[in-house]
């Protein structure tokens, strides 16, 4: 196939944002590092909930399978991640470039949407931004809510990594589709989804922020309630060292596995419990 097609990406997109609650809306936010497209949903009076969405072709619209369980409590603000794959715009001559880049984005994109306090959420990479900004900014977090996350508390396994090379050299429709496939074990997926993953192949994105997991000593004063949900087959990282990592390190986390899911299969084709897993925690009725 050819390069990236972008109006093919975008209606991909639109395909799977049509699983969202219908009375979904959208808004725009100005940052120094561009236009931060947040899809929200949710009663106006509900307690504000801040979803990252994973890295590479993931975008906010990957949340379709939770959303609607989500904003019968909450006002839920899904993300576009800056500079990554969906409706925000970067800025021309800024982007993101180190942990303290992201938290100053995250300040001002919470400040736009007039939220002084939240509740947060996030999948793989935007779980790794979540525990970052949970550190950098506690007062604003009531409560935070992990889904496998990547660089957090262990590190990639080299078959993973192995794996990917070919699609992040020079990624392509089939060069995604083949590492999804084989990283979800052959489950089957949400043909809308995988298309939309698929067509954020070649996706002009500027390089995503990098670096090391938090440091031990300041995952011990995250004195805030914090579920970890890990995928049970997945193959980004070992699910066990990470789940006995975490519960050591955090002071308030509640940690269990999914089973029977893979990374990149989270949030989408996740077990239906995991939904009355989130909402309990969110609510305070679990966890």
């Amino acid at each position: 196939m050819g390069g990236y097609d972008g109006d093919a990406f975008l209606a991909a997109y639109d395909k799977v944002m049509a699983k969202w609650p219908a009375e979904r809306t959208e808004t725009m936010v100005p940052t120094p590092f561009g236009a931060t497209h947040v899809h929200v949903c949710g009663p106006r009076e509900g307690r504000p909930l801040l979803l990252l969405p994973g890295g590479g072709g993931a975008t906010s619209a990957s949340w379709y399978a939770q959303v609607a369980a989500l904003a019968r409590t909450h006002r839920v603000h899904a993300v576009d991640l800056i500079g990554a794959p969906g409706r925000s715009v970067p800025a021309r001559d800024r982007h993101p470039r180190t942990v303290a880049d992201l938290a100053a984005w995250l300040d001002v994109l919470l400040d736009g949407l007039g939220i002084d306090e939240t509740d947060l959420g996030g999948h793989s990479y935007g779980a790794w931004i979540a525990l970052h900004y949970s550190l950098h900014a506690p007062a604003r977090i009531r409560r935070l809510f992990l889904l496998d996350p990547t660089q957090c508390f262990a590190g990639y396994k080299a078959a993973y990594l192995l794996h990917a090379v070919p699609m992040l050299v020079r990624p392509t429709p089939r060069r995604v589709r083949a590492f999804l496939e084989w990283e979800t074990g052959g489950a089957e997926l949400d043909p809308d989804w995988l298309r939309l993953q698929e067509a954020a192949a070649g996706f002009p994105s500027v390089k995503p922020v990098t670096g090391p997991r938090p440091a031990p000593a300041r995952l011990r004063t995250l004195d805030m309630p914090v579920l970890l949900l890990l995928a049970g087959s997945s193959r980004t990282h070992d699910t066990y060292e990470v789940a006995a990592r975490a519960g050591a390190m955090l002071p308030r986390a509640d940690v269990d596995v999914v089973p029977y899911v893979s990374h990149h299969a989270l949030p989408q084709t996740a077990p239906p419990e995991l939904a009355r897993r989130l909402t309990g925690f969110l609510t305070g009725f679990l966890g």
